[in-house]
């Protein structure tokens, strides 16, 4: 059976997608996050008690922040109106504002405004919206699958309150998935279809918490399910596979995720999980992350967190972000996954990271200090007579090749940076340094 093989009628899909054909209609069939709009909640508080304030809603694609803000803003007591940023402009907020004015002077009736998409709005659009939140002409109510930290102006972002939606939780899931079977005016209820264990598991694992693809490709599948003798649909997990050929992913190069996927490759490196670190470079990879991003931020990885413990790992690094330049996807995936493992099962230490964010916080104070004048270059006679180089140990004179000096600064003379650990290349470090300035160089 594949997607062309049907005789279903299309008429469903007449009045919008399932999805949007299925968007409860109040707040009683509202599916998921008890915890933001359940029994006792700060919002069902508000609305019982007419005292609604302004809001953002973060979370990722499909898990119910617009309808949920539209049946919150769209009761008597308010005017509600909506727009979205993808598509409106500064003459389209300003002139929401100026109903909301008009509404308040004439009616002492308050506007809640939507605005979906909240993030892709500029500084200066928000800017003119924050007037009319902070005397409170209007009620804002933001949606964003962006991170509000980053992609809001903080003035505005400290007059509302945030509330961070999760993905639908599986059971949630199941729920949407059985009221659109069931449903026959608004769901699919009339193709008497029906969905087997394996196909309901994996169209779950799919949606990735999304009831938007949930319920789309719950449809498609259905529609494309052959009928049997007796009308009925057994949606099974061939056709769900065929009804989602293209995955859709939470993915943004310049987003949350990006940051989100990245962070958990370079943890799992750090946590020495070479299985977790494979699972989140497939993940970024598949997503069509640029690879040399990926090999960069390797390349930081081998000197941050390995150091000293495997000197070789920069080495690797830096010709693993070599190979992806020259090779470039798909194949470069091989290059990016031996550097991973590598990096994964090296010892760890960040002796040389902190030792040189440690030197680099002391510069910073010290920064008018001389340079000692054993350890300046007697480049004329001038400077050898102000005793330039004087004192100085030519360490190849030396046994060992070693002198021992004060080369720093004195208001720092006593001060130790680099201190390694006991891991790997690092133990031989460690003998070396006691043999050179014994035991008083590890006293901190």
């Amino acid at each position: 059976m594949t997607l062309f093989d049907f005789n279903a009628s299309s008429q469903l899909l007449s009045h919008g997608p399932l999805a949007h054909r299925m968007r409860p209609m109040n707040l009683n069939d509202f599916i998921g996050h008890s915890d933001i709009i359940g029994d006792n909640s700060i919002i069902k508080n508000a609305l019982e008690n007419n005292q609604l304030f302004s809001m953002i809603f973060w979370g990722p694609p499909g898990c119910g922040k617009t309808t949920l803000a539209k049946l919150i803003g769209n009761t008597d007591n308010y005017i509600f109106s909506e727009m979205s940023a993808v598509v409106s402009g500064v003459a389209d907020i300003k002139k929401q504002l100026s109903n909301a004015q008009k509404s308040l002077s004439m009616y002492s009736k308050r506007s809640v405004l939507f605005i979906d998409e909240i993030h892709r709005f500029n500084k200066s659009q928000q800017d003119v919206i924050l007037p009319y939140v902070e005397n409170g002409t209007i009620i804002l109510l933001g949606a964003t699958t962006e991170n509000p930290s980053f992609e809001i102006i903080s003035p505005l972002l400290s007059r509302c309150k945030l509330f961070v939606f999760n993905q639908l939780k599986v059971e949630d899931l199941k729920l949407i998935v059985e009221n659109a079977l069931n449903n026959t005016d608004k769901g699919i209820g009339s193709l008497k279809a029906e969905i087997d264990a394996d196909a309901l598991d994996l169209l779950i694992n799919i949606s990735g918490g999304d009831a938007r693809i949930l319920l789309n490709t719950l449809e498609i599948a259905a529609l494309y399910s052959k009928p049997n003798k007796d009308s009925q649909r057994l949606i099974t997990k061939p056709i769900i596979q065929n009804a989602n050929q293209y995955p859709s992913y939470n993915y943004d190069k310049s987003g949350d995720y990006h940051y989100n996927y990245i962070s958990a490759l370079i943890k799992s490196i750090r946590g020495s999980d070479p299985n977790a670190s494979l699972y989140w470079l497939a993940r970024i990879l598949d997503s069509g992350e640029d690879p040399v991003f990926v090999s960069r931020r390797l390349v930081i990885l081998a000197s941050e967190d390995i150091g000293m413990a495997d000197p070789n790992a920069l080495l690797l690094a830096i010709a693993g972000q070599q190979a992806v330049s020259l090779i470039g996807m798909p194949e470069c995936r091989i290059n990016l996954s031996q550097v991973v493992v590598y990096l994964s099962t090296a010892p760890k230490s960040n002796s040389v990271y902190t030792a040189i964010n440690e030197a680099m916080s002391d510069a910073k104070y010290t920064f008018k200090e001389e340079v000692p004048l054993h350890l300046r270059n007697p480049v004329t006679e001038t400077m050898k007579d102000l005793g330039y180089g004087k004192g100085y140990k030519y360490a190849h004179d030396y046994p060992d090749n070693f002198a021992q000096m004060d080369n720093l600064p004195d208001k720092v003379k006593d001060k130790k940076y680099y201190f390694p650990s006991n891991q790997g290349f690092e133990l031989k470090i460690i003998e070396r340094l006691k043999k050179l300035w014994g035991d008083k160089y590890f006293n901190k």
